[in-house]
């Protein structure tokens, strides 16, 4: 390509194929748009080529080469999409790469497409180029390089390097902070995409602490590069011997401040592993507290287990392994360190060899494991991290929300439970639950919905979530058949007596039909919703099913939350709180529906929508069948109807609607 006669032979090509192709029949376009897409997949892996397509992206959309593809229409594209299909190779990678210049170009005024305005496709871009910073920068983490040829990578980062060229940076980094408060607000159990954005900009991006975004960008680098004044330019060796020479209330100061950093985004920095170690090892656990900003009530657990606490801390934290510390003060926080079983558990769990299959997950799923921590390290430090954050739960880019709801509930009201799974799962491979009086064994059935586990996952997760995944498939199989939803059946048996009994559905099986939308809606507000069910509040997670929606309203397909809560916001609206094991805090459901991560009441970890807009989305969930019939005549007709008008102008299209009454 750098010969300019096969350049401009390329260019020549590419011209010569392009009028081939605006001219073809409907029998012969498909043959000439593919060699046309082939020439320019050679001639987009350069910057003049790039620009060369760009300025002839007018006339191939004009032309059709979106035509009956999914990339047709660009108002109903997904931003958090684009970088799995630019990993997926040439020809998807390369429309791809077509369709951010036809929105660079509807952006910048060059070209006009009815439903998608120049600051939606502007808004678009600028999300793009936050979710695909390894491109931007071209900083392709290990799996991409893995998956993508040098080609590949050339015509990807020459993409980004232009779109972000002529892509305001300030518009770029106001979305770098969104999408890190986005984040951190939900607290997450893996933390490797914030400190991925945090340690980009921190490289390739110059800060100016006067203006106004940077210095908030600059707050989020400091609480991993610099969270006390004494760490900075110092690696955490040299921080080590610093603390040797601070006095007693030096040694406070700097517990305080190094808590305050931590506590600001809930992340960890490798000094505070430093800083905590030398408190235990130098006879000061009386600061612990204090670096750990713990509360009252955390500071008396600390003081009545701290010999059992510290030898945990000991035989667990390392500076590689430092994020746990945070999950740790907030198992402290919780009170979990007061149960006995969960000691006992923790306990058992330093003592265990670890099944050589789960320690290859583990190690993978740490993605630059350290030789002087062991898989059991980083196993415990997950625990920490899962034990103290169960809204924090995760699936990863797995079909598993199932299991991950799971986790998080077993962490949240039966953390014995848990940490006696992870025992078992890691030391044998294998679990056995019990399925209406028999025994499933995780090693002895099918495949589960997994089939190549996605790793960026938690290492509880990477140890649980594959054997989880089976039994609950086999549970799914075994109940399958009975004219009924078979989360009926199988949502007690895997979570636990946790789970009602009773279980509504809106689906029928037999008629393949919606079925009493109606009196389905009075029993989930005769449920949860307050005003209905006599102030009642919920106990406990209520396993809850879903139908996604586009930003259009329409269906998608069938996820799984948690509801947990019902309360009233700020503005006096009640709101359903929910865990979402998606872990993404920006959705558009259609119908003005967006879940919210944070602003609106919510605890880390949780989603939250209006109660109304929540019950427009959910096929499914489980409820006291005693409860019900007293107090579902409570609820208001012009309630139930607000919902089923919202349910049948989005996901409600692609059913048939019976308003034949059930029995409840």
């Amino acid at each position: 390509m750098h010969n300019q006669v096969l350049t401009d032979n390329t260019y020549q090509k590419f011209e010569e194929q392009f009028k081939e192709f605006s001219q073809a029949t409907a029998l012969t376009r498909p043959e000439k748009a593919r060699k046309m897409m082939g020439q320019i997949d050679l001639l987009i892996d350069s910057t003049e080529g790039l620009k060369f397509i760009f300025q002839n992206i007018t006339g191939l959309s004009k032309a059709g080469i979106f035509e009956g593809s999914p990339w047709a229409d660009p108002s109903k594209l997904v931003a958090s999409l684009v970088n799995g299909t630019l990993k997926s190779g040439h020809p998807n990678s390369t429309i791809e790469i077509l369709s951010e210049l036809r929105l660079l170009a509807i952006a910048k005024g060059k070209l006009e497409f009815k439903g998608t305005s120049p600051f939606d496709a502007e808004n678009f871009i600028q999300e793009v180029i936050v979710a695909n910073l390894e491109f931007v920068f071209n900083e392709p983490l290990e799996e991409t390089r893995l998956v993508m040829s040098g080609h590949e990578l050339k015509k990807v980062h020459t993409l980004f390097k232009f779109i972000a060229e002529k892509t305001e940076l300030d518009n770029v980094k106001e979305k770098l902070v969104e999408e890190l408060t986005l984040i951190c607000e939900q607290r997450p159990v893996v933390t490797e995409k914030q400190r991925k954005i945090i340690a980009l900009v921190k490289e390739k991006i110059e800060l100016d602490p006067k203006n106004e975004l940077d210095a908030r960008l600059l707050r989020f680098q400091r609480c991993i590069y610099r969270p006390t004044i004494n760490s900075a330019n110092k690696d955490y060796q040299e921080y080590k011997k610093l603390l040797e020479d601070l006095s007693k209330d030096q040694l406070r100061e700097e517990s305080a401040e190094m808590s305050r950093a931590m506590l600001s985004f809930g992340l960890v920095s490798q000094y505070q592993s430093v800083l905590i170690i030398f408190l235990i090892q130098n006879g000061h656990k009386e600061l612990i507290p204090l670096a750990l900003g713990l509360s009252e009530a955390g500071t008396a657990r600390w003081n009545e287990f701290r010999e059992f606490i510290s030898n945990l801390i000991l035989k667990t934290i390392h500076p590689y392994n430092a994020q746990c510390i945070y999950g740790l003060a907030k198992m402290l926080e919780s009170g979990i360190f007061s149960r006995e079983a969960v000691r006992s558990g923790l306990a058992n769990m330093l003592t265990i060899k670890v099944h050589p299959d789960v320690e290859a997950r583990i190690l993978k799923s740490t993605k630059t494991p350290h030789e002087k921590i062991s898989a059991l390290q980083y196993l415990m430090g997950a625990l920490f991290r899962v034990l103290g954050q169960p809204l924090g739960v995760g699936q990863g880019n797995n079909p598993t929300c199932q299991s991950a709801r799971g986790i998080s509930m077993w962490s949240q009201h039966a953390p014995a439970k848990l940490i006696h799974l992870v025992q078992t799962a890691a030391t044998y491979n294998d679990l056995t639950f019990r399925f209406e009086a028999q025994e499933i064994k995780s090693s002895e059935v099918g495949l589960g919905l997994v089939q190549n586990l996605d790793h960026n996952l938690d290492a509880v997760s990477v140890t649980l979530v594959p054997m989880l995944d089976k039994v609950y498939n086999e549970m799914m199989l075994r109940a399958s058949g009975r004219g009924e939803d078979p989360h009926k059946w199988v949502n007690p048996a895997l979570y636990g007596q946790w789970i009602q009994i009773g279980f509504a559905s809106a689906y029928d099986y037999l008629s393949n039909a919606i079925v009493d939308f109606d009196g389905f809606i009075s029993v989930f507000y005769a449920m949860c919703h307050p005003e209905y069910n006599g102030g009642y509040r919920l106990i406990y997670p209520n396993p809850v099913g879903i139908f996604i929606t586009s930003a259009k309203g329409d269906m998608l397909g069938f996820h799984a939350v948690s509801l947990l809560r019902v309360d009233i916001d700020l503005k006096g609206i009640y709101r359903a709180y929910f865990l979402n094991p998606n872990n993404e805090g920006r959705q558009d459901w259609g119908q003005g529906i967006k879940p919210s991560v944070y602003g609106n009441g919510e605890l880390y970890g949780e989603s939250s929508l209006p109660l109304q807009e929540f019950a427009a989305r959910i096929y499914a969930f489980h409820y006291n069948t005693l409860e019900a019939a007293d107090k579902m005549n409570n609820v208001p007709d012009v309630e139930i109807q607000k919902i089923k008008k919202l349910a049948k102008e989005s996901w409600g299209r692609s059913y048939t609607w019976l308003e034949i009454k059930k029995l409840w």
